[in-house]
């Protein structure tokens, strides 16, 4: 099959969810998991070498013409979307069953189908308009599935907050592809490094992107959001919708040029958030709040790899820029399979205790060994230690920041400091995950709760091996780390031939 007839095969299955969903959990079930492997198969195609797919049918929605485009740097993504996606529409069928919540089960999977489908369409939105429209949609899905418990009320308070956090960097958006399509004369989106006069446009993406993904000081939504959101939902937000908005960074920034001082201001955002969110992280209690404050981090961690690229892009396309931007990529993939590990692991825990408080648990590795096993890979992943998948992707962060430095020049100014604060957020990473593991499965149980809990099902516990499975896909990491296609799809080109570079 082609790439066009797996992604309607997917749209159709995805749609029919949302309609099927509140009333036969069983085929919403179906109809989520062929709708996610097939757009997973049309991304391992483009990621695969089989080229871009493009597609403009005489179709007109708003006064506009639609135009959907899947090349490898939206393919990468919608891979993460469609393996989250669905491993956390099966774990939802025992963690979020109708039998516990019969008034809440069902919306929660219409929404659910809903967001999964509105974030494809922003991945393979080619139109500016339809693109804003496709970000809407997802936006309100997630704000309905971070308050699906609305009898509580820091679950209504965290969902109002990501709501109108959420509408300011709509607004920035909005003002960003109006002026786009006015000073461009086009809806219509694609490469245009060529006009200058579109650079001031980018300080507007920033804002408007960077709080969809929790970009330091603008992710004041995210840590009430992940708490108190159900754990699949968490899940998915943490792995991959904050993704979006990392995914509309560099997607601009590499459509469009940017100003001088852009890459300086990302690579300071960057270390700054990826420092506090775990020293953050590292003092909280609530096991969900320490995972969310871990997500600033991680997006801290990535927005460096972005900075790194866009200082080398004012130093003539040099080579530690691609691997920083290489390094960036590859922790997008890896950050959003084990942060979606933790917080189903985290679901875990608290569907047998009731309890996120970590100082009530205690000695659960006895009671819960799948969880406090598969909790574990999750923790060494995120904590960067080898040979898992995110010391690889951090390393490649490294060596990018060493050869900057190494070259001197201004741009070494930026790269020491960077490399010096990642090696310090690393070690409280490490900090944190001990801290987190020791207390919730190690010891003996400080509560009756942590003493009589359970180990999660097949439905909840076949997701999170899959999950810990996938950090294993050698194909899309050495596209990822090794492959031009998504360079150059995220760059306009500029940065051809960065893979013979990495390999050399």
């Amino acid at each position: 099959m082609t790439s066009g007839s797996l992604l309607l095969l997917a749209a159709l299955g995805l749609a029919a969810g949302v309609g099927f969903g509140p009333r036969w959990p069983r085929l919403w079930l179906a109809l989520n998991v062929v709708g996610t492997a097939a757009a997973l198969g049309a991304a391992v195609l483009v990621l695969g070498g089989s080229g871009e797919w493009e597609w403009r049918p005489a179709i007109v929605i708003g006064g506009e013409s639609l135009h959907l485009r899947l090349d490898g740097l939206s393919a990468l993504f919608l891979a993460l979307l469609c393996v989250v996606g669905g491993a956390g529409a099966v774990y939802a069928r025992e963690y979020w069953a109708d039998a516990h919540h019969p008034s809440t089960a069902p919306r929660g999977r219409m929404w659910w189908s809903a967001l999964v489908l509105n974030v494809g369409v922003v991945l393979v939105a080619s139109n500016g308009l339809h693109f804003l429209i496709g970000w809407e949609l997802f936006t309100l899905s997630a704000y309905f599935l971070v308050t699906l418990d609305r009898r509580r009320s820091a679950a209504r308070a965290a969902g109002w907050l990501y709501l109108a956090a959420s509408h300011v960097g709509t607004l920035c958006l909005f003002a960003f592809f109006a002026l786009l399509a006015q000073r461009s004369g086009s809806w219509d989106l694609g490469p245009m490094r060529d006009r200058p006069d579109l650079a001031p446009l980018f300080w507007l993406a920033l804002v408007g992107f960077g709080v969809k993904g929790g970009l330091f000081p603008l992710h004041v939504w995210l840590p009430s959001a992940h708490a108190n959101a159900p754990s699949h939902v968490s899940a998915i937000m943490s792995g991959v919708t904050i993704k979006i908005g990392l995914y509309g960074l560099m997607r601009f920034t590499g459509w469009l040029p940017t100003p001088a001082a852009a890459g300086w201001v990302v690579i300071g955002l960057g270390m700054i958030g990826a420092v506090l969110g775990i020293a953050f992280a590292l003092a909280q209690n609530d096991l969900k709040r320490l995972l969310a404050y871990c997500s600033v981090e991680n997006v801290g961690v990535i927005v460096v790899g972005l900075g790194g690229a866009l200082l080398a892009a004012t130093h003539g396309d040099a080579p530690w820029g691609r691997l920083a931007l290489a390094g960036a990529l590859l922790h997008v993939w890896n950050h959003g399979l084990f942060k979606a590990l933790l917080f189903l692991g985290a679901g875990s825990v608290l569907h047998a205790t009731g309890t996120r408080e970590m100082s009530r648990l205690g000695g659960l590795w006895r009671t819960m060994p799948w969880t406090a096993g598969l909790f574990a890979i999750g923790a060494v992943a995120i904590a960067g230690l080898p040979p898992l998948n995110g010391f690889v992707s951090e390393w490649l962060l490294y060596l990018g920041l060493f050869d900057a430095a190494i070259h001197r020049g201004a741009a070494a100014w930026a790269a020491m400091p960077a490399a010096i604060l990642l090696g310090i957020t690393g070690a409280l990473a490490l900090a944190t995950f001990v801290k987190a593991g020791s207390i919730v499965f190690l010891g003996a149980p400080r509560t009756k709760v942590a003493a009589q809990a359970h180990d999660c099902g097949l439905h909840m516990r076949v997701p999170m091996l899959v999950l810990a499975g996938s950090r294993h896909l050698p194909h899309l990491h050495a596209r990822t780390a090794h492959g031009p296609q998504i360079c150059r799809d995220a760059w306009g080109g500029g940065v051809s031939g960065w893979s013979h570079d990495i390999a050399a």
